[in-house]
């Protein structure tokens, strides 16, 4: 079993920003996948970003491409995301998750992920 913990939530207004942070531990990969994803009120659960372990390319919604970075630390088993230029629609609850990256592309959907934090509330005013 994997323990996701996120954290670096809060509150902040448009335009500034915020950097969450997602630690891994328990069971490991050889190879894996680290994921954020988020989730509205009253909205469904959407990718975010995603890191491969190994390196390479991250992947980003469009929504967040340019403002969001994705990254990650090997020796800590810690992803992070560093959040620029907030918008009142980036707010949300903001979830990591871990998945198996034995794939050849890094995995947009929920369900190409296994295990799920309990999430970080962002809030941003306008």
């Amino acid at each position: 079993q994997v323990q996701v913990v996120e954290s670096g939530g809060g509150l902040v207004q448009a335009g500034g920003s915020l950097r969450l942070s997602c630690a891994a531990s328990g069971r490991t990969f050889d190879m894996y996948v680290m994921g954020w994803f988020r989730q509205a009120p009253g909205k469904e659960r959407e990718f975010v970003a995603a890191i491969h372990w190994s390196g390479g390319r991250p992947l980003y919604a469009d929504s967040v491409k340019g403002r969001f970075t994705i990254s990650r630390e090997n020796g800590k088993n810690t992803a992070y995301l560093q959040m620029n230029i907030l918008k009142p629609e980036d707010t949300a609850i903001y979830y990591c998750a871990v998945g198996d990256g034995s794939s050849a592309t890094l995995p947009n959907a929920a369900g190409g992920y296994s295990d799920w934090g309990q999430g970080t509330q962002v809030t941003v005013s306008s």
